[in-house]
């Protein structure tokens, strides 16, 4: 750091990215990312915009604005649209949170949490996970905090019901409930039904995933509408043009071709049925996953020696250091054909190990 980086950073440990090598080509199954394009609608729409790039995006996002409340069927007003669901979690903590009113998430989790907590000067409570990696929702009943909580949960993939969170925001009904929804079209539940019976309930929802717009950053936020206007005074207060012209032109292109999602999600399911299958063919302990990933073990290879394994092999996959999950890998789903190409290089180190 230069000595002229402010001093009450000297703690903060940055949100570490899921590798992005170019050393060779690999089969990416780190980063969560759709193995299959965007909407042909997304892509041409883009294309389009990108002879405005002169002008300024719409910083109301109107006609994006307009289709994803009809989409949600949701109002205008209960919509926000940002950089990506990071900025909207940001500006959660920024709006919700502060030395009075700390944070309060699961202790494995989405690593930005904790990262956005010390960046606000936030204090944060992280409840732990039963051994099961399951949330006691018992835990969040009336911790007086503002709760963040990934639904389905990363890494582990797992999912609350929409009564189990309805429970939480009821009991919570003077704090906050951020769901972060990342993964949800993948066979979870979402929260948005909720938002018209509690005020307090905010639901956080991304393009990167289901809609394979990863490298466009486009995510938003549903909530009641005075909610909305307290993040709205955020974003005008530092980036009224958050959404670029490209990307919002890509959004509205994706929303016209939900079939085109759906399908993809569908697809991703049923590669996870299959790859999960397989793995515990080999023996691989793998958690209830309804995400675009599975969490995953073997006993007879540790987590960090088999990630290593995998990679000099060509294939990612996500490892963490976190002691309570360092046997277990994540495995992001991609194509039947990539499975298939992680499965037989499983094959080949589980041959080494018994040798």
């Amino acid at each position: 750091m230069s000595r002229f980086f402010s001093g009450k950073f000297d703690a903060l440990k940055p949100y570490t990215p899921g590798e992005q090598p170019r050393d060779m080509r690999y089969v990416k199954l780190n980063t969560n990312e759709s193995p299959f394009p965007p909407s042909q609608k997304a892509i041409e729409a883009a294309a389009r915009e990108a002879e405005r790039l002169q002008l300024y995006s719409d910083p109301t996002c109107a006609a994006l604005t307009e289709k994803l409340a009809e989409v949600c069927g949701v109002g205008r007003d209960e919509v926000i649209f940002t950089n990506g669901s990071d900025e909207l979690l940001y500006f959660a903590f920024l709006a919700y949170c502060d030395e009075a009113r700390g944070a309060a998430f699961p202790n494995i989790t989405y690593g930005f949490y904790p990262v956005y907590a010390q960046v606000t000067r936030v204090p944060y409570t992280e409840i732990p996970l039963r051994p099961d990696f399951t949330v006691n929702v018992e835990d969040y009943l009336g911790v007086g905090k503002t709760i963040f909580l990934a639904n389905p949960n990363a890494p582990t993939g797992i999912a609350l019901k929409p009564a189990e969170i309805a429970r939480i925001a009821a009991a919570n009904s003077d704090s906050v409930v951020v769901v972060d929804e990342a993964y949800v079209d993948f066979g979870a539940e979402s929260c948005l039904p909720l938002v018209r019976e509690y005020d307090n309930l905010l639901v956080a929802q991304t393009f990167s995933k289901s809609r394979s717009m990863a490298g466009a950053r486009l995510g938003f936020g549903v909530g009641n509408s005075e909610l909305i206007r307290d993040l709205n005074t955020l974003k005008y207060s530092t980036n009224p043009y958050n959404i670029n012209r490209m990307t919002m032109a890509a959004g509205l292109g994706a929303l016209s071709d939900e079939a085109y999602t759906r399908k993809n999600a569908l697809t991703i399911r049923e590669n996870r049925a299959f790859a999960t299958a397989e793995l515990e063919k080999r023996g691989f302990a793998v958690l209830p996953s309804l995400a675009n990933f599975i969490f995953a073990r073997h006993p007879a290879v540790g987590g960090e020696e088999l990630y290593r394994k995998l990679k000099e092999r060509g294939v990612l996959v996500r490892h963490f250091t976190k002691p309570e999950i360092s046997e277990y890998n994540r495995i992001t789903i991609g194509t039947r054909e990539q499975m298939q190409v992680l499965l037989d290089k499983v094959d080949e180190i589980l041959e080494e190990a018994r040798r």
